[in-house]
């Protein structure tokens, strides 16, 4: 989905084996995903503004694709459990090119030939124009900006094939900006966005759209069956047109689209371990996007999660002080039925209505060439002081003494996610870290730890990462959790574009 996440991408050297591909007569078009076998791990790290917040949307890719023009099978490579890509063609003849099929953006983008500076484009296929017979100018430009990258270039016109099917006149970008090391490291090409064209840079009418209007699907639904199974080479199927009865058990539990944009839903509570953390009691909102590896979720409750699976993290000292010299004041307001959310205003450490307020930007203007001005302090310290109310709050609802609530807060503040968006944890503990449950339309999607936790490599050299990470949306947008390929991993995933909603069941 991009715009405001870095992840450490894992770059890995895989074999690759062949692609096996069968065409079925049930007006479905299925993108078969591959695993690969893990040869060795490297990180990329890239930093970006921690305003931005934690680290969620990397693309990673390996290798190329075998492919078999008279069948409806495109396939699809999986990268260590984290992301999942396939090939396309773009023109007449076709012009092949690997991309990521994400439902967190809207646009298709590929190296365009006149792109000149980008170190990147000289590791990818490049767009043609001059070789497609079905090629329309159009010439406007365009940017699209990711957490871990940015490409910028200007839209064209041509046929897009996906399998067998012809997706005509599609608008897309071609890229002739790749700046920065996410797309020089990785091996896709580009991204096919199967989100709402109201994200869509451009006003662009997305792929999907001109698939369903130009009637190239049975239904006007796609559904992702990612195989988790490490050990298995079948690495699931995206299909087009509907859903396949074999890839979930039971029954989805359907919840409404709330938001065009992203596929946005309502979400319930949080659980850890099967404990409520009251931080979603009043809703939160949620996406399902196939372009983010991990699970994202506001600081707040990602630091509980950390906590409790035991994952490395970082030392808030503005935490720490909030603790020290409120903690027992903001105690006491909680005992005394203080209405929570203005508590940190009473006490002096946020404006009235939880944000800075106006002496503290006026503070910032004059105070602007100072490199840790008063406000930014402040501005901290009311973030740490909301997020100890609702740790605090949580621990109340357990009947936790005082000097047990405030030695947790302690803990807590030495676990804040890491602005990296990187969590280690031991992988020999998995046993004793906690299921994480996520509410959905009334029903408990669980996850345990072996299903959020990576592990990368094998005996004394394994490598085990959190697969949640931190991102704050502010309202109203926010408070947001992103339910990446870590969660749609477990549990099948229906995009009915048709009535509106988004489908989970338990994947087969």
């Amino acid at each position: 989905m991009g715009k405001r996440f870095t992840f450490a991408a894992l770059a890995l050297l895989f074999v690759l084996f062949s692609s096996v591909f069968s065409a079925q007569d049930d007006g479905l078009l299925r993108i078969g995903l591959k695993k690969w076998k893990l040869n060795q791990i490297n990180r990329l790290s890239e930093s970006v503004d921690s305003k931005q917040g934690g680290s969620v949307k990397g693309y990673y890719n390996l290798g190329g694709v075998n492919g078999d023009s008279d069948t409806d099978i495109i396939a699809l490579k999986n990268y260590l459990d984290a992301q999942y890509f396939g090939e396309i063609g773009i023109g007449t003849p076709p012009q092949k090119f690997t991309v990521i099929f994400d439902t967190g953006s809207s646009n298709l983008w590929v190296p365009s030939a006149k792109c000149y500076f980008s170190v990147a484009c000289f590791f990818h296929a490049k767009y043609k124009s001059s070789h497609s017979s079905t090629y329309k100018k159009n010439g406007k430009s365009a940017a699209i900006h990711y957490g871990t990258g940015s490409i910028s270039g200007f839209f064209s016109q041509d046929h897009i094939q996906l399998g067998s099917l012809v997706v005509k006149d599609q608008d897309f970008i071609e890229a002739t900006k790749e700046p920065g090391i996410t797309f020089l490291a990785a091996k896709f090409d580009g991204i096919l966005g199967l989100g709402f064209q109201e994200i869509s840079v451009g006003n662009a009418v997305p792929v999907w759209y001109n698939m369903v209007n130009q009637g190239l699907v049975k239904d006007p639904v796609f559904s992702f069956w990612l195989n988790r199974k490490g050990n298995e080479e079948d690495g699931g199927e995206l299909v087009f047109g509907g859903v396949d009865p074999n890839h979930f058990k039971g029954e989805h539990t359907y919840v409404p689209v709330t938001q065009k944009g992203y596929w946005q839903f309502d979400m319930g509570e949080v659980l850890i371990g099967g404990d409520t953390t009251g931080f979603c009691s009043g809703g939160c909102s949620a996406i399902a996007d196939s372009g983010t590896s991990l699970l994202a979720g506001p600081t707040t409750i990602i630091t509980l999660i950390n906590h409790a699976i035991g994952a490395s993290g970082v030392v808030s000292q503005e935490c720490k002080s909030v603790v020290s010299l409120y903690g027992k004041t903001i105690l006491e307001m909680l005992l005394s039925e203080s209405e929570p959310q203005k508590i940190c205003s009473r006490i002096g450490l946020c404006s009235s209505d939880g944000t800075r307020d106006v002496s503290m930007i006026i503070e910032s203007v004059v105070d602007k060439d100072s490199s840790r001005n008063s406000y930014g302090v402040r501005d901290e310290m009311c973030t740490a002081c909301q997020m100890a109310v609702v740790w605090m709050q949580n621990q109340l609802r357990q009947n936790k003494t005082e000097e047990k609530i405030l030695d947790y807060i302690n803990e807590l503040c030495d676990r804040l996610p890491s602005p990296m968006g990187e969590s280690a944890v031991d992988c020999n503990v998995f046993s004793s870290m906690p299921n994480v449950s996520f509410t959905i339309g009334g029903k408990s999607f669980d996850l345990k730890p072996e299903q959020y936790v990576l592990k990368v490599g094998e005996g004394d050299a394994a490598q085990c990462i959190s697969g949640f990470t931190a991102l704050d949306v502010p309202p109203p947008r926010g408070p947001l959790w992103i339910l990446g390929d870590v969660f749609m991993g477990q549990y099948h995933t229906v995009f009915d574009y048709g009535n509106m909603k988004v489908g989970f069941a338990e994947a087969a």
